[in-house]
């Protein structure tokens, strides 16, 4: 009855209502509890991979992997078996979409990453909001391996100590990018 009501109101059919929930909801539901789509520059990109290290075939892990640009870069550049998680239909649909001209092995899923297990992970990366890097730490961090790193893009983990810090580059544009390293296993 609700949903009928609100389809009116709209002028949608049920169809088209429901088609708009399915896609919409998510995406809005992204924004609001872990981070809105914003890409990072690719001079940020780089820098991020660079402070990596990464080996071949290190398994790395993108949470909010939005257009897919980090995990395309560390499968092409530096042969990483790099999977990215993201949750927003519609730009979920634009990284498959981007990923015929990345023509890379990196594999961009759809679905919550909060349900995943990263506890083979060699390098996790996110860029995520203050409040979901807290619950990251309580959910995801205790799980990894010792050695795990985690880099944040522009959002420290709030009352936890960076391994290393990559300051701010105003003259290139660059937020800060925090690194943290897991050294023992809890």
């Amino acid at each position: 009855m609700i949903n009928s009501t609100l389809a009116t109101i709209l002028n949608f059919s049920i169809i088209e209502f429901i088609l708009v929930v399915v896609i919409i909801g998510p995406t809005i539901y992204v924004m609001v509890t872990s981070a809105p789509f914003v890409p990072s520059q690719m001079k940020q990109v780089d820098r991020m991979l660079k402070a990596a290290n990464l080996k071949k075939g290190a398994k790395v892990y993108d949470l909010g992997a939005g257009d897919g640009r980090f995990l395309h870069k560390a499968a092409n550049e530096y042969k990483a078996n790099a999977v990215g998680y993201e949750y927003s239909p519609l730009v979920w649909l634009w990284s498959k979409f981007l990923s015929i001209f990345w023509r890379s092995s990196a594999k961009l899923r759809f679905g919550n990453f909060w349900k995943q297990d990263f506890s083979d992970a060699d390098l996790i990366v996110v860029y995520l909001l203050p409040n979901t890097m807290i619950k990251l730490k309580k959910e995801i961090w205790p799980n990894l391996k010792p050695g795990t790193l985690l880099i944040s893009h522009s959002f420290s983990i709030k009352d936890f100590k960076p391994w290393k810090k990559l300051p701010k580059n105003r003259a290139k544009k660059l937020g800060p990018v925090w690194i943290y390293k897991k050294t023992t296993k809890n």
